[in-house]
């Protein structure tokens, strides 16, 4: 597999190289990684292992028979030394993470309050259209109504039926008579 090598072309200048000096990272890639520290940090798993090795540290410091391997005597220097580091390393780490999740709660308000105005604006519509409804049947003949009429239309007509009908009775008395 040769790479085919194409010479850089004459009629053309040369791409100016950017040289920085200054380091170059990943922000969301260093936001995950602190993140993920401050998590860590707010465990009980770690609380654990760090009272064990501060435990453990004392121990070896203060017992007779270790007198030999002491690195750090009785005011434990080193050791305040390492919780001093600690802690300034992990306030910012911990600054960061609550920054980064500070922004994601924002964004989160953000499209909640797009849901919602879309909710409000859903039903605005939704009930506009079923006052439109409710008017238009109140200009439509229910059933109730519809039958009301055909009733009293009805009986109307029974109503001149037999008006009708008595008159043809009384007339054939008066023509027979």
């Amino acid at each position: 597999m040769a790479r085919d090598y194409t010479p850089p072309r004459l009629d053309q200048p040369r791409e100016r190289r950017q040289v920085s000096l200054k380091p170059s990272f990943d922000p969301d890639a260093f936001g995950r990684v602190s993140e993920t520290i401050a998590r860590f940090f707010g465990t009980a798993r770690y609380l654990v292992i760090q009272t064990a090795i501060v435990v453990v540290w004392i121990i070896l410091n203060i017992l007779i028979i270790t007198r030999s391997i002491r690195w750090d005597p009785y005011p434990f220097i080193l050791l305040n030394l390492a919780f001093s580091t600690q802690a300034a390393y992990a306030a910012p780490l911990i600054l960061l993470a609550q920054n980064r999740q500070a922004e994601r709660d924002k964004v989160q308000v953000a499209e909640d309050r797009a849901r919602e105005e879309m909710a409000i604006a859903t039903m605005d519509y939704l009930t506009r259209e079923i006052a439109s409804l409710r008017m238009s049947v109140g200009e439509i003949a229910t059933r109730d109504y519809v039958r009301g009429e055909l009733q009293a239309l009805l009986k109307e007509l029974d109503d001149r039926d037999r008006g009708v009908t008595e008159e043809e009775s009384g007339r054939g008395r008066t023509t027979a008579g």
